[in-house]
């Protein structure tokens, strides 16, 4: 495709998102010269912006090939640095708004820091090999002020609907556009959006289960830690659960001994805690080829160095028998059964809460389950509307660690009958709480204007009551 096609029909796009005189300055440098000098481009700056020379702040820009199949897809900063949009850059919002916006088949390069104009990616260039080698002197030039880049194959299926998606998040960011032209915006970039396979949480648990046996399960609350682990235990023979706690102790997991309170005499006996139970239980189905489970709900709540105690060795998948035993209640063991797996769960918001040692993270394989719309049963509604607001708004606030936070969708989930009642009560008394505890513990402070907003207009109650 030629240059100038490929800048036409962007542009048609454009105007069908809302660009008119007043609210971009369009830039082109797409003649033969450019091309022969490298740098060649076309794209959309702030109106504030001068038509030629120079520019500050972030830009929607397309790097083409004179005549080709492929061309570059990028959030730019001007050369001339930022003046009005640090802030902007200085959140996490915008890369993850065109994170979201990245394809399983597609080849995407983001700068984790979109405030660095410093230095380039080094893996678009390194991408720009063979038939696109034109296109690695615009980014030999330009490379420092590439914020997010996508490699666009305009033959392929999903390759204008890439750029249109881009050009659209762009149109948002800039508010263009009337509400049919904003309404085109958003299902540009939901068609792209849509042709993204949701996460199937069970089969990955499953997968991490076949190659490393010992698996973590760490989210927020709500995200499904639990229900999941329970999910995949149907394919068990049998299943053993223990929730863990402060109080938790080597006996409660491992075993220990106790009086014999029915006794004449002082008396002790042996027990066993549930990892013995299990490791038993998986030595009796052996034979018949089944496997058994461990559930241990809330790892992380108990002292992990007492309640492990020396078992915490035997979590090894790939080191075969130890050349000594180790007893293990009533037990001695090299290794723990071949058919027994592990699966704990961790909640990522409760920050009180013990810290796992390198030494344990080596031997689990960590799970991170983020909050995803769901497809509620028979006789239950999925607010999913309310859902997305709250994702909106962690988005666009949220520190990576603070997106460890955001509530799960079990929390919009309501029984059919009486939906939107259930739904408000659910808003005041379980997660506005949780959200004002995060704010008295000085927790995504920026967001909590929308917040407030959110709780007002949704449920009729104010958040600094």
């Amino acid at each position: 495709m030629k240059a100038q096609t490929l800048e036409k029909d962007v542009k048609k796009v454009a105007v069908e998102f809302g660009l008119k005189d007043g609210n971009a300055i369009v830039r082109s440098n797409i003649t033969s010269e450019s091309f022969k000098k490298g740098g060649a481009y076309f794209g959309y700056i702030r109106p504030e912006e001068a038509s030629s020379g120079v520019y500050y702040d972030v830009s929607f820009v397309i790097f083409p090939q004179e005549e080709g199949r492929s061309c570059i897809v990028a959030i730019v900063v001007g050369s001339a640095g930022f003046q009005r949009d640090y802030d902007l850059v200085s959140t996490p919002s915008l890369r993850r708004l065109y994170k979201r916006l990245t394809t399983a088949d597609g080849s995407y390069f983001f700068k984790n820091d979109f405030t660095n104009i410093e230095s380039a990616i080094p893996e678009l260039r390194k991408a720009l090999k063979g038939d696109l080698a034109d296109l690695e002197e615009a980014v030999k030039l330009y490379g420092k002020c590439i914020l997010a880049a996508s490699v666009i194959d305009l033959t392929s299926e999903c390759g204008f609907p890439i750029i249109s998606a881009w050009l659209a998040q762009y149109a948002q960011l800039r508010g263009w556009g009337d509400a049919t032209q904003r309404e085109n915006q958003k299902q540009a970039i939901n068609r792209l959006i849509g042709t993204q396979s949701p996460v199937d949480i069970e089969r990955d648990i499953r997968d991490l289960l076949r190659f490393k046996r010992f698996v973590v399960l760490q989210g927020a609350p709500g995200t499904g830690k639990t229900y999941n682990a329970l999910k995949v235990s149907q394919d068990y023979q049998e299943t053993h659960l223990i929730q863990f706690h402060a109080e938790t102790s080597y006996t409660d997991f491992v075993g220990g001994i106790r009086p014999v309170l029915y006794s004449d005499q002082l008396k002790y006996e042996a027990y066993d805690g549930k990892l013995v139970e299990a490791i038993k239980a998986a030595d009796k189905v052996s034979e018949t080829g089944g496997r058994v489970l461990l559930i241990i709900d809330e790892i992380n709540r108990a002292n992990l160095a007492n309640v492990l105690g020396p078992v915490f060795f035997l979590f090894e998948t790939h080191v075969g028998e130890r050349s000594t035993p180790l007893q293990v209640g009533t037990l001695s063991l090299s290794k723990l059964p071949d058919n027994l797996d592990v699966i704990a769960t961790m909640n990522t918001a409760d920050r009180s809460l013990a810290v796992v040692d390198f030494a344990l993270r080596r031997r689990f394989a960590w799970y991170t389950i983020r909050p995803q719309a769901i497809v509620p049963k028979v006789g239950q509604t999925f607010h999913k509307d309310l859902f997305r607001e709250f994702c909106d708004i962690f988005e666009r606030y949220a520190s990576d660690e603070e997106l460890n936070l955001q509530p799960g969708p079990s929390y919009f989930l309501t029984d059919a009958e009486q939906n939107k009642q259930l739904m408000k009560m659910r808003l005041i008394y379980e997660l506005m709480p949780l959200i004002k505890e995060y704010l008295a513990e000085g927790l995504l402070q920026k967001a909590a204007d929308s917040f407030a907003h959110l709780f007002y207009t949704e449920a009729g109650v104010y958040l600094y009551e």
